[in-house]
């Protein structure tokens, strides 16, 4: 249990006999895959868990010392994906720690974006060709079966990955129903092109706006396969570059803090990195320079520009006795200053947990979501396969029947259930904390519908800071 203590720090929060641990989670595509997580997490015994699609977290409490860390990895790994502890906090409050982790975080919207920019190339053409007549040359249909194969096969591999990965473990999501859905119409198209007559000289696809039944021998399927993958693709990284750019909020809160501070030690100023900083060290603060962390004056009088906390414009003066935190400038003169919190205890950081635990969270209408898609994927392959065993009772062709149950799978394919409401959500509060608004949590978002009056105080919340002039009222009796 050693280990547990090292990683907890700050994430593990004590109520009693309660513990919460938070989990980074891996190889989610889609809400059926956290709600599958969040049911395994919750079969521990004393354990609640929720787990959010869109932050790629696992939020667990639970009580005692019967679990330790290391079960709730492992019962995540045992549903398929995969999980991390959280790593020790050395410095929240800014410093080069932080950054590092950024820098070294690879861009998620990267192998989307490459994926996305070659499926397009490739997919454009096979759907513009089914779709005009007039483009459909001889042996039109070869060209469209050569350029979807690298479509599903290579851009549309994370969705074959997923579903086989989750078939081993007995559970369909969102990413079945892709694979599914594009395979069976690439597959027919195949069977159509070798052993049916879409493959001879001539073949057009006409334009209609008519339904009928017909046999699909004749008919190819491509740019379904091709265009469900492509636009299913971009659905995604444009997701993933929204989670990107909220989560930019929470960066953003922490690169507010000192990088480094100058440290007074046997009577010298020595400058050290923010996270070698010491309670109770004492350093300098000079005059435009940021105050390194929380802490108590100790010599010196300045005016200190609290506006990034309080939204007040005008500097606060401070005298030796008085409390200032970290992050705020120092306006006026030379401060010094002994440290009373450092790293994730500081007001910075809280607010930054703030942020963070409210993306983590989920409204009641996400919980709702979650659990339609959870049954979704069965529902939708069940009713697949009664469309394919009704049109086959009723004396359809085989390939009719096929065709029918192909349309259901794949008309079923977009997860946009799932991830409207958790990105919603994200977004709404990443947004929020950017313009200077903490939300607590997604509950408190949701709940702001039903507000009909607000309170404001404090100048600065509802003013910009900056005086102008309005008007000018002359005395009785002058120009």
């Amino acid at each position: 249990m050693s280990s547990w203590t090292e990683i907890a720090t700050d994430k593990q929060l004590k109520q009693g006999d309660e513990r919460a641990l938070e989990l980074t989670i891996g190889g989610m595509t889609c809400a059926s895959c956290a709600n599958r997580i969040e049911k395994r997490l919750n079969k521990l015994e004393g354990v609640h868990a929720t787990v959010n699609y869109a932050t790629e977290k696992a939020k667990v409490t639970f009580g005692g010392d019967l679990l330790a860390p290391e079960d709730f990895v492992a019962a995540v790994e045992s549903a398929g994906y995969t999980a991390k502890l959280p790593a020790a906090d050395t410095g929240i409050l800014g410093g080069d720690a932080g950054a590092d982790r950024d820098a070294a975080e690879d861009d998620p919207t990267s192998g989307l974006r490459q994926r996305v920019t070659i499926s397009a190339v490739l997919s454009v053409p096979i759907i513009v060709m089914a779709m005009i007549p007039a483009l459909q040359f001889t042996y039109w249909q070869w060209l469209s079966f050569a350029l979807a194969g690298p479509v599903l096969f290579w851009a549309g591999l994370p969705f074959h990955r997923a579903a086989w990965a989750n078939l081993k473990h007995g559970a369909a999501t969102m990413d079945t129903l892709i694979s599914m859905g594009t395979l069976a119409a690439f597959a027919w198209s195949t069977y159509a092109l070798f052993l049916g007559t879409a493959g001879e000289p001539g073949m057009t696809h006409p334009f209609e706006l008519t339904v009928s039944r017909m046999d699909g021998a004749a008919n190819i399927y491509l740019e379904v396969a091709a265009g469900v993958i492509t636009f299913i693709l971009l659905g995604r990284y444009f997701e993933a570059r929204s989670k990107r750019r909220a989560g930019a909020a929470l960066r953003a809160l922490l690169e507010l803090g000192a990088k480094d501070v100058a440290v007074l030690r046997d009577g010298r100023e020595q400058r050290i990195p923010i996270a070698e900083l010491a309670v109770g060290d004492v350093f300098v603060v000079r005059p435009g320079e940021k105050i390194a962390t929380d802490g108590i004056v100790e010599e010196g009088t300045s005016a200190v520009d609290m506006s990034m906390l309080t939204g007040e414009s005008v500097p606060v003066e401070v005298g030796p006795g008085d409390r200032v935190v970290g992050a705020t400038v120092n306006a006026g003169g030379r401060l010094l200053v002994s440290a009373t919190r450092i790293g994730s205890d500081t007001q910075l950081a809280q607010m930054a947990k703030l942020v963070e635990d409210a993306q983590n969270g989920k409204a009641q209408i996400q919980r709702l979501a979650d659990r339609i898609s959870g049954v979704f994927v069965p529902v939708v392959i069940v009713v697949a396969a009664a469309t394919l065993g009704f049109w086959l009772g009723a004396g359809e062709s085989a390939s009719t029947a096929f065709t029918a149950a192909v349309a259901v799978l794949i008309i079923a394919c977009p997860c946009a259930l799932g991830l409207a409401t958790p990105t919603a959500l994200l977004v709404g509060t990443g947004r929020g904390a950017q313009l200077g608004i903490l939300i607590k949590g997604p509950e408190v978002l949701e709940s702001t519908r039903k507000i009909d009056t607000i309170v404001l105080d404090k100048t600065g919340t509802v003013t910009t800071g900056k005086m102008t002039l309005l008007d000018v009222v002359a005395a009785d009796g002058v120009d």
